[in-house]
């Protein structure tokens, strides 16, 4: 049996001491939540694709199984890639920019050291914007940031939910007229999803949620600026 408090109810956020009880010989039984009367999860009959999808539509259900009843470990490497899908993007955009039409410029073309620093001011820029949603979240609730476990998880949850990121490189490989609209639909879909992530991670209202990205994306807006002033192109 789990400790108390490993798991969460889908429903009501409620802590749950198991998902479900296997009878052997195959029967299982969801366990029902204590507190509103509802199966603690039900997303553990589900298929993966079903609970993708769930996720995508930012059901706050969905949000919970993902972070306090699976074991999902691959938040690091999801980010590296989400990084690494921005950065490609800018560099294309970079490269797009160049009028030159000399063939030596083929070769700078093909150098990795524009692709390095745009996958460099991407980090900061994404670090700068998880700093200030800390910074805002520990400032208005700090009875909800006293243990690093909670930091931990909550940095996951950012992570995890920044996801859309991914849709970048179809968006740029299919390119049409409508691309530029494309990429602002995207971000403004992955800052959705981390206001979901935020929500469901300290149980909260869905204006503070909001309140913190806000300041983060002033930070990172900062960040973007300190880089312009210093010549750098974004």
């Amino acid at each position: 049996m789990a400790a108390l408090g490993a798991y969460r109810c889908i429903e009501c956020n409620g802590e749950a001491t198991e998902l479900y009880r296997d009878y052997q010989r195959g029967v299982l039984r969801i366990s029902i939540c204590k507190s509103c009367q509802k199966p603690v999860d039900k997303y553990i009959e589900y298929d993966p694709v079903i609970i993708l999808i769930n996720a995508v539509l930012c059901k706050a259900q969905a949000y919970r199984h993902i972070l306090f009843n699976t074991k999902i470990n691959i938040h690091g490497k999801l980010c590296v890639f989400c990084l690494l899908c921005e950065a490609y993007i800018r560099w294309l955009q970079l490269q797009d920019s160049s009028q030159n039409t000399d063939p030596d410029d083929l070769i700078r073309y093909a150098k990795e050291w524009d692709f390095y620093r745009m996958f460099g001011i991407a980090s900061l820029e994404q670090t700068s914007f998880f700093i200030g949603i800390f910074i805002t979240l520990w400032w208005m609730t700090p009875d909800m940031l006293k243990r690093k476990s909670d930091f931990i998880l909550l940095l996951k949850a950012l992570l995890l939910s920044t996801y859309g990121k991914l849709l970048l490189i179809p968006a740029v490989i299919w390119e049409h007229d409508y691309t530029p609209l494309c990429l602002a639909f995207i971000k403004v879909f992955v800052l959705i999803s981390n206001s979901q992530a935020i929500r469901v991670t300290l149980n909260l209202n869905r204006i503070l949620p909001w309140f913190a990205i806000f300041f983060g994306l002033i930070l990172e807006n900062g960040v973007v600026c300190l880089f312009q002033k210093m010549g750098w192109d974004v």
